[in-house]
């Protein structure tokens, strides 16, 4: 393969991995049409109320479905089914919240099973049943050159801007709970453990984290403005399918904020 090639293919993956939740940094996003379905992929049922707020993003380059449906009762609770068959793909919600204003996220999700290739530290194998995905923003100016170059890049490509850092919480099967994740992909994203392994597979689990005190310890620096929350299920990498619901999420600080 060409080097140019080589190089352009990669250059491709990172704007991928950049452009995460890109268009929180602006708020901006394009509601999902209910019944709008673009190519075999994922899919999910939505509470009616988060048409109103939640937005449908496709990664570039990413094989997805996105098929606002009628809401879903699990277990007798209103849960986000997720689905990917192949595909990689997110809803999102734009919020702005100054980190004074922030301290704990609390999230639940149901996992039927895990996806056995999947590694969130190889590259071609960083797929998950569920993620919980906040953005934050951020001096660009104390980025590398290397990131600020992929930073604009991934902005001309997709039109929005990228946010200054990522956090996910994540289900890993081998990683140790509690450890940190860097992407494969960029080093602006990154993903703490919370399940690990298949032990807790199947049923309703529930999560209070610092998000704060994750930020720093992923990050080593304060984190700015948290601008916006994702869910998101994938399997493209490993060429495999997987589905997850999830349950509530709510961010306390100086007032509690229901978002699922």
């Amino acid at each position: 393969m060409p080097r140019w090639m080589f190089l352009t293919m990669r250059c491709a993956a990172a704007v991928s991995a950049l452009a995460l939740l890109g268009g929180f940094m602006t708020g901006c996003s394009t509601p999902a049409t209910e019944g709008a379905s673009t190519a075999p992929g994922e899919s999910v049922a939505l509470p009616a109320k988060l048409k109103e707020h939640w937005h449908a993003f496709a990664l570039p380059g990413k094989a997805r479905t996105l098929t606002g449906r009628k809401p879903e009762t699990l277990d007798g609770r209103a849960a986000l089914h997720a689905r990917a068959d192949r595909s990689a793909s997110m809803w999102r919600q734009h919020v702005r919240l100054e980190p004074q204003h922030l301290s704990r996220v609390h999230f639940s999700w149901k996992v039927p099973r895990l996806i056995e290739a999947a590694d969130l530290s190889d590259r071609d194998a960083d797929d998950t049943p569920v993620r919980i995905v906040l953005a934050f923003d951020g001096d660009r100016q104390r980025l590398s050159m290397r990131n600020r170059m992929m930073f604009d890049l991934a902005e001309s490509l997709t039109g929005e801007a990228p946010p200054y850092a990522t956090l996910m919480y994540v289900w890993d099967p081998k990683a140790e709970v509690g450890s940190v994740i860097r992407a494969p992909r960029s080093d602006r994203v990154r993903g703490v453990v919370v399940e690990s392994g298949p032990q807790r597979l199947g049923r309703w689990l529930h999560y209070e984290r610092d998000v704060l005190a994750d930020f720093r310890r992923a990050y080593g620096e304060e984190p700015g403005a948290l601008v916006g929350v994702a869910v998101m299920t994938d399997s493209d990498n490993t060429s495999s399918e997987t589905e997850a619901f999830y349950g509530g999420i709510e961010l306390e600080g100086v007032t509690r904020l229901r978002l699922l």
